[in-house]
């Protein structure tokens, strides 16, 4: 099986992410969650220009000042994703009509506290809310369970680290 490549943003703005609820595609294997926007790679694209590309088509807003926090291993099965995580701040543009769900500015600690997301999402959310630097993070679920993460070659204790989340905020 071929590995994925794949970038996501959280686009920050008064303390709060910029959210998608992923709602309206069938088959979604994110359905019913909340993610940053972004999406796969086109062919030829580099991480930057798929995530300004993957920002423009689903919210509407172009990136101005964005930055790579991080990239994301996912394993679960015959399934892998290589996930390039960013960050932004400056943009450009009006929030449009989004074909994959609800977009919504929601305050940073119910993003990572309240919000139904991957249980290794609150790990990135936590890593970047602490605003470190920049790392690696592998995550292997089995049968869409985190079983476990390894943060820049350490194992974390998931449970541990995910319980600490709401302390952060």
């Amino acid at each position: 099986m071929e590995n994925e490549l794949t970038t996501l943003c959280y686009i920050e703005k008064d303390g709060k992410f910029l959210m998608l609820h992923r709602t309206k595609k069938k088959n979604d294997p994110n359905r019913d969650l909340w993610l940053g926007p972004g999406g796969h790679f086109e062919p030829g694209e580099s991480p930057d220009e798929c995530v300004v590309r993957e920002v423009y088509e689903e919210t509407g807003l172009t990136l101005t000042d964005y930055r790579i926090r991080g990239i994301v291993s996912f394993s679960d099965g015959d399934w892998y994703e290589y996930m390039f995580l960013y960050t932004a701040s400056g943009f450009t543009g009006e929030i449009g009509d989004c074909s994959e769900g609800e977009l919504v500015w929601v305050e940073k600690d119910r993003v990572i506290n309240e919000l139904p997301v991957w249980e290794g999402d609150r790990i990135f959310l936590r890593l970047l809310i602490e605003n470190r630097a920049f790392f690696s993070l592998k995550l292997h679920y089995e049968k869409r369970k985190l079983q476990y993460a390894v943060l820049d070659g350490k194992e974390l204790d998931i449970n541990d680290f995910i319980h600490k989340v709401t302390k952060l905020i």
